[in-house]
């Protein structure tokens, strides 16, 4: 049995690269994003925080962007717009609405809650239709 070494480290980046590739998606499980985004879409991300390195900061999120964020009141993460910046006692906190949800969401966020930032090309958000259908059909969602 020869092993090739050059073989193995193409295999070991693949899977580097696919794991980075997959870092950078999620799956919308609901209807709360529609129009803009539907259930089973993937939206593309960049992460404030990904092995250390952060490729956006929360503290740059303004009015308007999409993010995604570990909310209190939801089991899993929660793509919200950004609708409101303020301060609570000195906490740079942001109220945070879904596009087809009647009202905001029930608590304030913080920087530290945000986790992603939806990736747009110009003002639209970067999806790929449908296929995260496949992932909502496994997790049984």
């Amino acid at each position: 049995m020869d092993i090739d070494l050059k073989e193995i480290a193409v295999y070991i980046i693949l899977i580097a690269v696919v794991l980075i590739i997959a870092q950078h998606l999620n799956v919308v499980v609901s209807g709360s994003m529609e129009p803009v985004m539907y259930r089973g879409d993937i939206v593309v991300l960049e992460k404030a925080n990904l092995l250390g390195i952060g490729e956006f900061s929360p503290a740059d999120v303004k009015v308007g962007d999409i993010v995604v964020y570990d909310a209190v009141w939801h089991e899993g993460p929660v793509i919200h717009r950004v609708i409101d910046i303020g301060k609570i006692n000195g906490t740079t906190v942001f109220k945070i609405k879904g596009d087809n949800n009647e009202g905001a969401d029930p608590y304030w966020v913080t920087e530290k809650q945000i986790t992603s930032r939806v990736l747009t090309f110009g003002d639209q958000p970067i999806i790929i239709p449908k296929i995260g259908y496949i992932s909502i059909w496994i997790r049984g969602l």
